[in-house]
């Protein structure tokens, strides 16, 4: 009697079903490791990257991962693809964290958002300068401008920020957090949540602004450019 390979267990032969079920242990093995040894080597990664920063090298990171170069090296060809995924994901956290401020109901989602972009921003303080150094894939960057700008809007709208708050204000305050948070993380590690409260009241105080303009998201791209293209230029250099 022939079986497909999807056919429930319960259908088999007893021994065919037996078989079965050990084929498919021994097939989710490999994965259950895999995925084990994925998440080993990005933990060893931030750690080592952290410690040493651009110098780390892959033998590092392997060894404190417990696992053979080999294995480093069968995921990511390169360090530079192993700091691509942890841009990566912390591009992905930034856009979970936008998407989830924006369940928040009554214009306080701004606010819920602002302090996990710094709670990010501070697990890889100590590597930043190598996530900055690697290209962002400009979609991520883009969703996460397009939730600031609507996370603004809504604030604005409820009353929770003054009326002339932008969404380039608060991308330029993201990237004064982001920088609070890198200069101190040695020194005074939680403070910039105090800096970023200051923030918040500037950005419900009532009275003038200057006129000059709020940066704009094109002049924000500009920027975050620069700053790759500047730090990229000094690891190459390094």
């Amino acid at each position: 009697m022939s079986t497909s390979p999807s056919q429930p267990a319960a259908l088999l032969h007893p021994g065919q079903a037996e078989r079965a079920e050990r084929a498919e242990r021994a097939e989710r093995a490999p994965r259950r490791d895999a995925a084990a040894n994925y998440g080993r080597v990005l933990d060893a990664a931030r750690a080592v990257f952290g410690e040493r920063g651009a110098d780390a090298c892959m033998e590092e990171i392997a060894a404190r991962a417990g696992v053979g170069v080999g294995t480093v090296y069968r995921r990511f060809a390169s360090k530079d693809a192993l700091v691509d995924e942890l841009l990566r994901l912390a591009l992905e956290d930034m856009t979970a964290a936008a998407q989830l401020a924006l369940t928040v109901a009554g214009g306080h989602g701004l606010e819920h958002f602002l302090h996990a972009a710094g709670e990010a921003f501070a697990n890889h303080a100590r590597y930043a300068d190598l996530l900055l150094s690697r290209p962002a894939d400009p979609r991520a960057t883009s969703r996460i401008a397009a939730g600031i700008e609507e996370l603004t809007a809504r604030a604005v709208a409820a009353g929770t920020v003054r009326p002339d708050v932008t969404g380039g204000d608060v991308l330029a305050l993201t990237w004064t957090l982001r920088g609070l948070v890198q200069a101190t993380v040695a020194v005074a590690p939680d403070c910039w949540r105090r800096y970023l409260d200051i923030h918040l009241a500037g950005l419900r105080a009532p009275g003038p602004l200057t006129p000059e303009a709020a940066m704009s998201a094109q002049q924000m791209a500009a920027l975050t450019s620069a700053a790759r293209r500047r730090l990229a230029g000094s690891a190459g250099q390094g």
